[in-house]
């Protein structure tokens, strides 16, 4: 049995819980989620905690007790308050922009990169065209999405130059004059 998955879900005001034909449904403010429940795991309500439990009786439920809870919480906390991730742009002329639903990154390449928003994603730009914020209630397309645009010039260790999470911290390296003896 998994330590995580023993904890009950908090449930904020506003947030509905409803489980049919093997799916959970989760309605909140933000928005409407849907998944499919994995083989062995149930889900009880009680008043303002949802608990996940256990069905002993299927073979391998017990190594997804824990991922079904944090799914599960995941999406709670989606449709209610929201997920987040801002990425910072460090380099002489770079800047973004987003072009309806596409996000415009300019980052040193001789032609610009656009990269298509998924859908369920409001991306945003602040901060003189370099912070770009991303906000959506689906936690693994948030952060895919924050992958992907990191991806195209990731933070590069002698100048620190590229794109990188707010608050990421790159270590520098020594450039080749610090080698010589």
């Amino acid at each position: 049995m998994s330590r995580k998955g023993k904890f009950p879900v908090p449930m904020p005001k506003g947030v509905e819980v409803s489980t049919r034909d093997g799916e959970i449904h989760v309605k909140g403010p933000k928005g409407v989620m849907q998944q499919k429940l994995l083989p062995g795991i149930e889900v009880q309500v009680e008043g303002d905690q949802l608990n996940v439990l256990l069905n002993e009786s299927h073979k391998s439920a017990g190594s997804i007790h824990g991922l079904s809870r944090s799914l599960i919480n995941n999406m709670v906390v989606g449709v209610s308050s929201g997920f987040e991730k801002k990425l910072e742009m460090r380099g002489v002329g770079y800047r973004a922009n987003v072009q309806g639903d596409l996000l415009d990154l300019q980052v040193g390449f001789s032609h610009p990169t656009k990269l298509k928003i998924a859908a369920g994603l409001t991306v945003s730009v602040e901060e003189k065209n370099t912070v770009i914020v991303i906000k959506g209630n689906d936690k693994q397309a948030v952060g895919q999405f924050a992958a992907a645009v990191r991806a195209i010039r990731p933070p590069e260790p002698y100048q620190g130059k590229g794109i990188r999470y707010q608050g990421e911290f790159v270590r520098k390296k020594a450039g080749k004059a610090a080698a010589k003896k």
